[in-house]
């Protein structure tokens, strides 16, 4: 494979490369882990073609993965070009392009002519992370906030699918809610879902979306409509990090959006502090 390596700048990954992919997102495991969690996952195998390697004299100098989202990972401005040339005509069904901004919107002036219009680009999402129990910063931590159990799939998803309308601007289906509703039970079962439960209904709700290299990606943060600015969020999302540094993660990172004061307050609150900044273009 080497002569094939310095021909092809890129190409697909194999399990045989896991170790040095891993290796690479760990450089910054808190802007990666969202890669890093899906070759954990074991993609390599059953998503073959979906990460893609960048070489460079015969070694690996960043990736992309390149599925219903497309997420660089520490790609110089050659591996920018060399990726954005290698998927241009594979628009297939992407969703999105996230991750670091440089990288992001590198890539999306190379894809844009020929991919948009777009539905939003969100241009400045703060990257967060902490490392602190909120219980030791003296923040209060409401004990009612538990992982989900796999009986309560039902109930977890009107919120988890009002949480997604709300920030992407659009449903998670239509029609028929079956594959929405497996993605739910599957971070249920993982015990990846945390809730808040009341009379039955989910008045509070967190997923780590990713989980890998000791870090988890906390996405999904959602409180009913009706309770909000009541003081809710901020023991509930502290009883999340408790129960994630707890034994899961010896760090947790989230990505907000600037624009969004009320969620950003909850975090700082709760212990985060920025360590970069990421951008998402929504297609």
């Amino acid at each position: 494979m080497g002569v094939l390596r310095q021909r092809l700048p890129v190409r697909p990954l194999t399990a045989a490369d896991r170790d040095a992919a891993l290796a690479w997102c760990a450089r910054d495991r808190v802007s990666n882990v969202f890669v890093a969690a899906r070759i954990v996952e074991g993609a390599l195998r059953s998503s073959p073609g979906s990460l893609l390697g960048h070489w460079s004299e015969g070694r690996l100098d960043g990736l992309a993965w390149v599925s219903a989202n497309v997420v660089p990972v520490g790609l110089d401005d050659v591996g920018v070009a060399d990726v954005a040339a290698r998927i241009m005509r594979q628009r297939r069904q992407v969703a999105s392009i996230f991750g670091p901004s440089e990288q992001v919107v590198g890539l999306w002036n190379r894809l844009g002519p020929s991919w948009g219009p777009v539905r939003a680009i969100r241009g400045h999402q703060p990257l967060l992370a902490t490392s602190t129990r909120p219980s030791d910063l003296g923040v209060p931590v409401d004990p009612h906030v538990r992982p989900a159990r796999p009986d309560e799939v039902a109930a977890v998803v009107p919120a988890a699918a009002h949480m997604f309308t709300e920030e992407i601007g659009y449903p998670p289906y239509f029609g028929s809610d079956r594959g929405y509703r497996a993605s739910v039970a599957a971070l249920i079962r993982q015990g990846h879902t945390f809730v808040r439960m009341e009379d039955g209904e989910v008045i509070f709700k967190a997923d780590i979306g990713s989980l890998a290299l000791g870090c988890a990606q906390v996405q999904g943060v959602w409180v009913h409509p009706r309770l909000r600015g009541q003081g809710l969020a901020v023991p509930a999302m502290a009883a999340v990090l408790e129960q994630i540094l707890g034994g899961l993660a010896d760090e947790v990172s989230l990505y907000v959006n600037d624009f969004n004061a009320a969620a950003r307050a909850t975090y700082d609150r709760c212990g985060f502090r920025e360590v970069g900044a990421f951008t998402t273009v929504l297609l």
